[in-house]
């Protein structure tokens, strides 16, 4: 499997082609902010939103696609200007959500109820050669709708003989480790932007730090960290050249810094 990032905690995952021509590469897109939508909604305010960089691919560039997850209702992981158009131009498109945000999911994409598909903890969905299982994350906290169902979800994928996890927007809590060292998960894709008071009190919850996306690598039996969720937003970003990597070989994790816009290749090395 390849991922491809787009920028922030977005994705496009690539499975390998199969062994006749019917059977050709398949993708998966995850949390995908491809527009300027925020920078329009926040202009003027103590964060704008501005882009440190432009979005490496247009939604009308992108391949045929099995399905698109968000993981949760913020517009940087679930943005109205880029499912609604995507959703139209690939009309046999699914979309994958919380069940506790299905309505903000239908309003922004614009699509059919009988296209969204609405997942809780520990349920899984198929698209082609991608098995997807969700997973609760804690944006700071875990919050749950009235039906116990989680707001936030991260999603372990699965394809080619590899086992990706991303988290979504995701702090530690408590369970989480243990819930994913049974996964046999191979790669980890995790937020490392950090969190502190001054953005939670301007509504901007956080996510891991570096060290702390590490070891949850280490506590789980994750040998690779994917850290992303840095270099979009200057008030919401974190250091690439501060990753200490020496820490994270001292835990066993190998990193994969992404390039903006770059392929990397995720195939189970063990």
């Amino acid at each position: 499997m390849r991922a491809l990032w787009l920028g922030q905690a977005g994705f496009l995952l690539t499975s390998p082609a199969g062994r006749t021509a019917e059977e050709g590469e398949q993708h998966l897109l995850i949390d995908p902010y491809l527009s300027d939508s925020l920078a329009r909604k926040y202009k003027g305010t103590i964060f704008p939103h501005v882009r440190m960089r432009p979005a490496p691919v247009a939604v009308n560039e992108l391949p045929p696609l099995r399905a698109v997850l968000c993981s949760h209702a913020h517009t940087d992981h679930m943005d109205p200007d880029t499912l609604a158009p995507l959703m139209a131009a690939q009309p046999h498109l699914r979309l994958a959500c919380p069940r506790a945000v299905l309505d903000e999911a239908l309003r922004r994409s614009a699509a059919s109820p009988s296209r969204l598909d609405p997942l809780a903890d520990g349920e899984s969905v198929a698209y082609g050669p991608f098995t997807v299982t969700a997973v609760p994350s804690a944006h700071e906290e875990r919050v749950v709708d009235e039906h116990g169902d989680d707001r936030y979800l991260g999603y372990v994928v699965d394809a080619g003989g590899t086992r990706v996890y991303h988290s979504g927007d995701c702090a530690p809590w408590d369970g989480l480790a243990e819930r994913l060292s049974g996964l046999d998960i191979d790669v980890a894709l995790l937020p490392v932007n950090g969190r502190d008071a001054r953005r939670l009190a301007n509504g901007v919850p956080g996510n891991f730090d570096f060290a702390e996306a590490v070891e949850l690598c280490a506590l789980s039996g994750i040998e690779t960290l994917v850290p992303h969720h840095w270099g979009m937003f200057d008030f919401n970003t974190a250091d690439p050249a501060a990753f200490d990597l020496d820490f994270a070989g001292r835990h066993g994790v190998t990193v994969r810094v992404p390039e903006h816009g770059a392929a990397l290749d995720l195939a189970r090395q063990r």
